[in-house]
């Protein structure tokens, strides 16, 4: 039963934040909002929703090991395991617009997170402190746009639904699809973590990781199909600075987490060296061919071999 919960779990948070990123960019644009601004807000907070309805479960639940791992292990398998698949469906290039702003963003939010997870605790003022620190940053990427559609094209957005009604709808079902979703993966992935005798961290970094980044592993792979390798930069990149400005912060402002020293000392290098390196083949290589790719994914399955502890 406990694995009928992940899988169930898995499913409930895949078609929930479909839903949900779909009503909800629907009803922005009906309201005349730039693609820019739902790009950075709807959008982004919408495929990481998973991350935080599972993080919040689990803090709240008194299981933080699966809650912090759950976004450092997200985080990872953004950049080495999807990174690793897209590049491999179409070679991902890295001219996107804005693409040094963002990845600058992730940078520095992945190297704040040391002090922070050294200190063993993310308090409420910590997550708080995060939270201003993501406002700053759609600020900063707005106005570094010009306030331009420039960064987000129409096509990069869902289709907008064709009645009125059906964007609320699509955001209901996509709220309760993710809350039950969220709930079934929890219960399923403690359960079985006590039942093998592994650490609920590594867990957490995993089956709970991978589970909670499927939008955007979907959303990266299809773009990857239509040969729009920016726009699956942009949701790899953009997940990575929501997961530890956002997610984190209001994982934290809603439930303080006590913070194991083996995520400062093992799994948040994994992180930082991994955005390193993404960065370089972005910036410097022009991106990520397909042997690259293949890299990235041996470098994930090293990790999770390594994560066993």
């Amino acid at each position: 039963m406990d694995y009928l919960y992940i899988a169930a779990g898995l499913i409930g948070l895949f078609l929930g934040g479909e839903a949900l990123v779909r009503g909800s960019v629907g009803l922005a644009r009906r309201l005349g909002l730039s693609p820019l601004l739902i790009g950075l807000t709807v959008v982004g907070f919408g495929t990481s929703t998973p991350e935080l309805l599972v993080s919040v479960d689990a803090a709240l639940r008194g299981v933080p090991d699966i809650a912090l791992g759950n976004i450092l292990g997200s985080n990872i398998a953004n950049i080495l395991l999807i990174g690793g698949i897209t590049s491999l469906v179409w070679p991902i290039n890295g001219k996107s617009a804005g693409l040094w702003r963002d990845l600058t963003a992730m940078l520095v939010a992945t190297v704040a997170l040391g002090p922070l997870l050294l200190s063993g605790q993310m308090t409420r003022v910590v997550g708080l402190f995060l939270l201003l620190s993501l406002v700053a940053y759609l600020i900063w990427s707005y106005r570094q746009s010009g306030g331009s559609c420039a960064d987000t094209a129409e096509t990069d957005l869902p289709e907008l639904p064709s009645r009125p009604l059906v964007a609320p709808l699509l955001i209901g079902a996509g709220l309760l699809g993710l809350m039950i979703g969220a709930r079934l993966l929890v219960d399923g992935a403690v359960s079985v973590a006590q039942g093998l005798g592994v650490s609920d961290a590594f867990i957490g970094l995993t089956i709970v990781a991978v589970g909670t980044s499927l939008p955007e592993l979907a959303t990266s792979v299809i773009a990857a199909f239509r040969r729009q390798s920016e726009i699956a930069v942009g949701n790899i990149v953009g997940s990575n600075i929501f997961n530890v400005l956002g997610i984190l912060g209001a994982t934290a402002v809603i439930a303080p987490i006590p913070v194991a020293a083996r995520f400062a000392l093992f799994d948040l290098p994994v992180a930082l060296a991994a955005s390193v390196a993404f960065s370089v083949l972005l910036l410097w290589r022009a991106g990520v061919s397909r042997r690259a790719g293949i890299l990235l994914l041996l470098a994930y399955v090293a990790y999770v071999w390594a994560a066993q502890g």
